[in-house]
């Protein structure tokens, strides 16, 4: 399962050295819910920390990132943003994607 990142737990986001992936979204939202499966088995066997933000919970965070579409897959190292999509894709696109920037 993916871990639940809220306001009060993002720091550990911030000082990660390593590559970590966020997903944007809402339990309303039908491609977010296509998505989920896909979150979890990555966060069994990804060399990516991975996370999830419910939008309607954590609205702090989708301002502070700008998160205006869902699902959002939000790609950050050492606490920068390095990459985002929006919309679903596929565990290889996903996995590509890790591969790219870890």
């Amino acid at each position: 399962m993916a871990k639940h990142i809220t306001s009060a737990t993002f720091d550990q986001i911030e000082k990660s050295d390593k590559l970590c992936v966020i997903d944007f979204w809402a339990p309303w939202c039908g491609p977010c819910r296509m998505l989920a499966p896909t979150i979890d088995a990555l966060a069994e066997s990804s060399t990516a920390d991975i996370y999830k933000c419910n939008v309607d919970e954590e609205n702090a965070l989708a301002i502070k990132f700008r998160i205006s579409l869902i699902p959002t897959l939000l790609f950050v190292k050492g606490g920068v943003e390095v990459h985002r999509t929006t919309g679903v894709l596929s565990k290889e696109e996903i996995e590509a994607l890790i591969a790219r920037f870890s």
